[in-house]
């Protein structure tokens, strides 16, 4: 692997909810949930890519976790994606229930490419690959939900693929983070590659899905059966997840299942420029007569600062939302240090100041270093049972808001009431905010960490036993709730008494 080119950048199914009765011998169990119908994806409409090598001129590039991946078993792969793509109008008005009705409409050449992590031994792939909308809001490819997930992904044997669907990524932006589109960073390898405009990115998602799931000439994963596909999206990225999920999903039922992770006020244009502009309402729903089961997985960011409190839905058997408090729409795990996380060494849960990306961006105060993606870990493991096996994941009550909606309820010490809860805020040694903050460009995301000193940490837990007791009575809840996974449990125990160490001298 190219360590290189890799730096940084940027559920528990839960057991059954069953409550089994115990009043009197006669009462039994309610049934399971019957596993939902199978989606049935449509491919005849989605033209078949073809599937080629990309040159040979230096290696792929992608900013990504910095371990070699052969260390836990996998190894990546770089594929060139073309074709002819479809643009796509509507038929209906966009409305915000997300009841929408599109038709395709015009089309245009294109060539993409997509990165495969996937597990070197077939015997160790779970079926189940994840296809991630990388996301360009830096200016360039980054893969934000297999960076908070990654842990979670490799140890399942998930297939991940990331696909450069929007023409920022391959073309660059204006106003980069740094100029590290792939035209720029290695113009002999991607030079041909070719995007005819986002209004087609949506089509060429749904390629690469048909590619993974019914080759071609060339098959990506050399053999691997697929059986359930996944979407993943965070940011803009799930924004335009959003705009799929509503309006193209219907056409093609293209995936089993998605991951909405961090969106924000409405969703991504249908279509833009150069096309005919298609907007979509400012704020959206996902519809609620879809075949597949959607997660959408929020932080503090999300809800308040970006607007999604406007998008709040209830919990169907079909869509499920989790709130979570003490974390931001990017952290300090996800952005900073997770990168090389290979999922053993219990100091990367350690919560700590930092003031931002070494090399990209610095903050005004030390960026969130919250449980984003011990919960999100949670999360997919909860989405991939749902699709399996019908089980819904958990429910929990949203983050608590004022009467306005216009400001988070606190607790004591100063983290969100309500959401989804871990020993990060129920046993904090920090506040742990995604409300926002000064410095550089995007740093209005990283949220905010504010350490307890020593004299807090003795008034609320005495000492380290104290301390360790507190932590371990929290997490317990998690698991049990489902919101946190039994393999990280040994890691967020083994941290807590670093972390007092850390704070108390």
């Amino acid at each position: 692997m190219n360590l290189t080119a890799n730096r940084w950048a940027l559920a528990l199914g839960l057991s059954t909810l069953l409550l089994t009765a115990c009043s009197d011998s006669n009462d039994t169990a309610p049934a399971p949930p019957p596993p939902p119908p199978p989606v049935e994806p449509d491919f005849l409409p989605i033209a078949q890519p073809e599937v080629s090598d990309p040159p040979a001129e230096g290696d792929l590039f992608l900013l990504s976790t910095t371990f070699d991946l052969a260390d836990v078993g996998y190894e990546q792969r770089e594929f060139f994606l073309s074709g002819e793509a479809t643009g796509f109008s509507n038929l209906n008005e966009l409305g915000s229930d997300g009841a929408w009705e599109i038709e395709p409409t015009g089309s245009a050449n294109y060539r993409t490419r997509v990165v495969i992590y996937r597990p070197i031994n077939d015997a160790e792939f779970s079926g189940t690959v994840l296809l991630e909308w990388l996301n360009v809001t830096a200016g360039f490819d980054t893969g934000p939900s297999y960076g908070s997930g990654h842990v979670e992904m490799l140890r399942q044997g998930h297939v991940w693929v990331g696909v450069s669907a929007q023409r920022v990524g391959i073309e660059g932006s204006s106003t980069p983070v740094a100029p590290l589109h792939l035209k720029a960073i290695n113009p002999a390898r991607y030079g041909s590659l070719e995007h005819p405009g986002d209004s087609f990115s949506y089509d060429m998602f749904s390629q690469a899905a048909r590619a993974l799931r019914s080759p071609g000439e060339v098959d990506m994963l050399d053999g691997l059966q697929v059986d359930y596909i996944l979407a993943l999206g965070e940011s803009q990225s799930a924004g335009r997840l959003v705009t799929y999920i509503n309006a193209v999903h219907p056409l093609y039922n293209t995936f089993d299942g998605y991951m909405v992770h961090s969106r924000g006020d409405g969703s991504s244009p249908l279509s833009q420029e150069p096309e005919t502009e298609i907007g979509t309402p400012e704020s959206v729903r996902i519809r609620t007569d879809l075949n597949a089961p959607v997660f959408n997985f929020q932080t503090e960011t999300d809800v308040l600062l970006l607007g999604a409190i406007n998008d709040r839905q209830p919990d169907t058997d079909l869509f499920r939302l989790w709130e979570v408090a003490g974390t931001a729409h990017g952290d300090y795990y996800s952005f900073i240090i997770g990168r090389e996380d290979s999922g053993v060494d219990p100091r990367f849960m350690l919560v700590e100041e930092a003031n931002g990306i070494p090399g990209f961006l610095n903050c005004a105060r030390p960026v969130n270093a919250g449980p984003m993606a011990w919960t999100f870990g949670a999360a997919l493991r909860s989405l991939d049972t749902w699709v399996r096996e019908g089980t819904p994941p958990p429910t929990e009550e949203l983050l608590a808001v004022n009467d306005s909606g216009t400001a988070f309820i606190k607790d004591d010490q100063g983290n969100v009431q309500g959401g989804v809860r871990t020993p990060w805020v129920d046993a904090p040694a920090a506040v742990l905010s995604g409300e926002g903050q000064d410095g550089d460009r995007l740093c209005f995301l990283f949220g905010t960490t504010v350490l307890f000193d020593a004299a807090r940490m003795a008034s609320l837990y005495v000492d380290q036993a104290g301390y360790e007791a507190a932590v371990a009575e929290s997490l317990d809840r998690a698991l049990e709730g489902g919101f946190l996974l039994p393999e990280d449990a040994e890691r967020i125990r083994a941290v807590a008494p670093l972390q007092w160490q850390s704070q108390v001298p």
